[in-house]
C-alpha cells in the first residue's frame, strides 16, 4: 500500500496509500513543484498512515500545523470491514459532522487507514535561519512576538532547547559539531522561509533579532551565513532523541501548555523534578512557537537496575509532570499521542466527560474491542465501566 495514487499542481493535493514513507510523499511533491510540509526526524521510514493515525506535529507545525491540517480526505476500514470513504480532495464540505477528523490521531482505534488526501503548497525557495542565545524562556515569547508582527507566516520553525540539551548531545553525539559557544541557559532557532526565489529574509530577520538585542531579549545571535551552517544548526536540534538516549534512562514527556504559561511551566516543572528526584538530569526541548516544550528526566543508569523501583520512580516524575501541565492549563500529548504506556496517565487527569465521549465513540464504531485493542483506554470488552481503569 506505497501507491501515489495522484497529484494535482492545480488542487494542490497528493492522494496516497497508508504505506508511504513521509519521504516519498515529500519527493512525489517535490517532484511537481510542491511542497507537503510535514517534518519529522523519521521521516525517511516513518508511514502516511503512521502520521494520521497519530496527528504528527515536527517542526513545522508552527506554519503549516499538524498532520489534522494537511488532511482533506480520508479512506478507512472500519472495525465490521466496511469502507469509509471519505477520499475527497474538497476544501469546503459542511454537510454534517467532520468523520474524517475522528480517525485523525486515534491512533488506529477506531479503523485502519488506507489512503488518504493531503494538501500541498508552493515550495520554500528562500530562507534564513538564526540561532539565540538567551537567559529565559520568557525572553523567547517576547522574541516571538516580535518576529509575528514583523514577519508573519514567514516565521516557519521555532525551536528551543535547553542548555542541558545541548551539552548531552555534546558528550555523547560525536558526529554533531556544536558550532556555537554554550553560554546562556537557553538557546532558540529561528527560520524564516518564502515561497517567492531571491528575496532576502536575512535582512528583516536581522532588523528584529538586533532589536531584541537592544531591548535585552536575547545575549546574542548567530545568523547562518550559508545552507552548510544552517544546516550544521539544524543537526544539534535533530540529535536530540540520540543525545539523550545515549545519556542515560530517558523519562521523556510531550506536554503542551498556553503560549503565555510556557516560561512558568518549565520554572515549576525543573523546580519539583528536582525536588523529588535530585539525582535526576532535567533537559528540555520543543517547538515552543505551539506551546509544546519536551521535559526530560535522564535517570544514571546504574541506578535503574531494579524494575520496580524505576517504574515507581517514572511514575513519580510523571505524575509531577502531568500536574504542573494540568495547573497551566495544558495537555499531556501535543504530539506523541497515549498509546498505552499514557493510558494510565490519561485517565488520572482527563476531563471524566471527555473519557466518557471517547469510549462512546469505540463503543458505537468498534463494540467487540478489535482495532489496536487497549490503546488510550482499556477496549470496552476489557473495560470495567470505571474511568479510574482507563
Amino acid at each position: 500500500m506505497r501507491l501515489v495514487r495522484d497529484v494535482s499542481p492545480l488542487a494542490n493535493t497528493i492522494t496516497v496509500e497508508a504505506g508511504c514513507i513521509l519521504a516519498e510523499v515529500q519527493a512525489a511533491a517535490s517532484a511537481v513543484d510542491r511542497h507537503f510540509p510535514l517534518s519529522l526526524g523519521a521521516e525517511g521510514s516513518c508511514q502516511i498512515g503512521g502520521n494520521i493515525s497519530t496527528n504528527a506535529g515536527g517542526t513545522a507545525v508552527l506554519r503549516y500545523g499538524p498532520m489534522r491540517d494537511l488532511v482533506l480526505g480520508l479512506e478507512v476500514v472500519l472495525p465490521d470491514g466496511r469502507i469509509f470513504n471519505g477520499l475527497r480532495a474538497l476544501r469546503k464540505d459542511n454537510t454534517g459532522y467532520a468523520l474524517k477528523q475522528l480517525f485523525i490521531g486515534a491512533e488506529g482505534t477506531l479503523g485502519i487507514v488506507t489512503a488518504a488526501v493531503l494538501k500541498l503548497f508552493a515550495p520554500p525557495r528562500s530562507s534564513a535561519l538564526a540561532l539565540l542565545k538567551l537567559q529565559s524562556v520568557d525572553q523567547a515569547l517576547q522574541i516571538m512576538q516580535r518576529l509575528r508582527g514583523a514577519v508573519g507566516d514567514r516565521l516557519s520553525s521555532l525551536e528551543i532547547m535547553s542548555r542541558s540539551q545541548i551539552e548531552a548531545i555534546a558528550a555523547t553525539v560525536p558526529h554533531v559539531t556544536i558550532p556555537f559557544e554554550l553560554t546562556t541557559p537557553w538557546y532558540l532557532i529561528v527560520e524564516l522561509t518564502d515561497t517567492l526565489a531571491g528575496i532576502d529574509l536575512n535582512e528583516p530577520l536581522a532588523a528584529v533579532l538586533s532589536d531584541a538585542m537592544d531591548a535585552g531579549l536575547a545575549e546574542d545571535a548567530v545568523l547562518a551565513s550559508s545552507l552548510a551552517q544552517a544546516k550544521a544548526i539544524w543537526a544539534v536540534r535533530h540529535s536530540v532523541s540520540e543525545g539523550n538516549k545515549r545519556s542515560g534512562y530517558v523519562v521523556s514527556h510531550d506536554s503542551v501548555v498556553p503560549l503565555e504559561r510556557q516560561a512558568a511551566f518549565v520554572a515549576g516543572v525543573e523546580a519539583r523534578i528536582m525536588a523529588a528526584v535530585p539525582h535526576a538530569r532535567v533537559v528540555m526541548h520543543g517547538h515552543i512557537g505551539d506551546g509544546n516544550i519536551h521535559v526530560i528526566a535522564l535517570i544514571d543508569r546504574d541506578r535503574c537496575s531494579d524494575a520496580v523501583a524505576t517504574a515507581a520512580l517514572v511514575a513519580q516524575i510523571n505524575e509531577i509532570v502531568d500536574d504542573e501541565t494540568a495547573a497551566q492549563g495544558g495537555a499531556i500529548s501535543a504530539e506523541h499521542g497515549i498509546g498505552i504506556t499514557n493510558r494510565g496517565r490519561l485517565a488520572r487527569v482527563a476531563d471524566p466527560l471527555d473519557i466518557e465521549l471517547m469510549r462512546g465513540i469505540k463503543q458505537l464504531l468498534d463494540p467487540n474491542g478489535l482495532m489496536n485493542p487497549d490503546k488510550i483506554f482499556a477496549s470496552a470488552c476489557r473495560a470495567t465501566g470505571n474511568a479510574g481503569a482507563a
